[in-house]
């Protein structure tokens, strides 16, 4: 009779090991918006600080970089709103090439720190009460895992942090979460990293950047273009499934 309390206490125990990682991150994020940290995330904080802002980047050289790098990382692992904002402003500091490359490399980072929480905290559980259809859900997601996430990372359909979360619960590959993240953010970012590089007239004037940008022709129509390039994969097996089944049957 021992043995059994023994038995739920290390689950328990092996419990809430695997759910610190996860809790870590959602308690930064409380923390955020406890703190009012947004508003340091802002047009107005970025207008007030701006040549401080520069001045440290000039002073700091290449560290500047890494610091960026690692404070997109942060806030990517902690969903914190406010990365279209520190594109732009990656942009402004660094230009649009250099801030692009440190956008792609901290938000991936960031994303995958979420990623692997979120698996080693819920995978086990979630596959556990898992009934039929999500386990068919998670093969024909892990069947076409890049083409889907290159998608979701292309035409930004669902908040960044709901498709850090999604993949890591449907079994897909780190490999491949990496590659689709990191080659599928890369048009959004040079979009709004260009923005930011034209940043320093708009303050100036007392303005805020044009957004919408993104949903211009000369701009949705080529990243829309993309995202069915990538689907083409998808098309071509369930094409191939069906020939085969008809060939089957015939």
């Amino acid at each position: 009779m021992s043995s059994e309390p023994q038995v739920n206490g290390a689950a328990k125990r092996i419990s809430l090991k695997r759910l610190l990682p996860l809790l870590v991150l959602l308690c930064g994020l409380g923390l955020f918006f406890a703190f009012d940290l947004g508003h340091y995330l802002s047009w107005a904080a970025l207008q007030e600080h701006q040549d401080w802002l520069l001045g440290e980047v000039a002073a700091l050289g290449f560290l500047a970089k890494v610091i960026f790098i690692a404070l997109y990382a942060v806030a990517t692992a902690f969903s914190v709103p406010g990365g279209l904002l520190l594109t732009i402003v990656g942009g402004f500091l660094f230009g649009t090439v250099a801030a692009a490359i440190c956008v792609i490399i901290g938000a991936t980072l960031g994303a995958v720190c979420l990623f692997l929480a979120a698996r080693y905290a819920l995978f086990d559980v979630l596959h556990a009460k898992a009934g039929p259809a999500l386990l068919k859900m998670e093969r024909g997601f892990k069947d076409n895992a890049l083409s889907y996430l290159l998608v979701l990372r292309l035409v930004p359909l669902f908040p960044f942090w709901l498709v850090n979360l999604v993949p890591a619960l449907l079994g897909v590959p780190l490999k491949t979460y990496v590659i689709a993240t990191a080659i599928g953010i890369i048009p959004g970012t040079f979009v709004f990293a260009s923005i930011g590089n034209g940043l320093g007239e708009v303050l100036a004037a007392g303005e805020t950047p044009d957004v919408s940008v993104i949903f211009e022709p000369h701009v949705l129509i080529p990243i829309l273009g993309l995202a069915a390039l990538a689907l083409i994969p998808v098309f071509y097996k369930a094409w191939k499934a069906r020939k085969d089944k008809a060939a089957d049957n015939g």
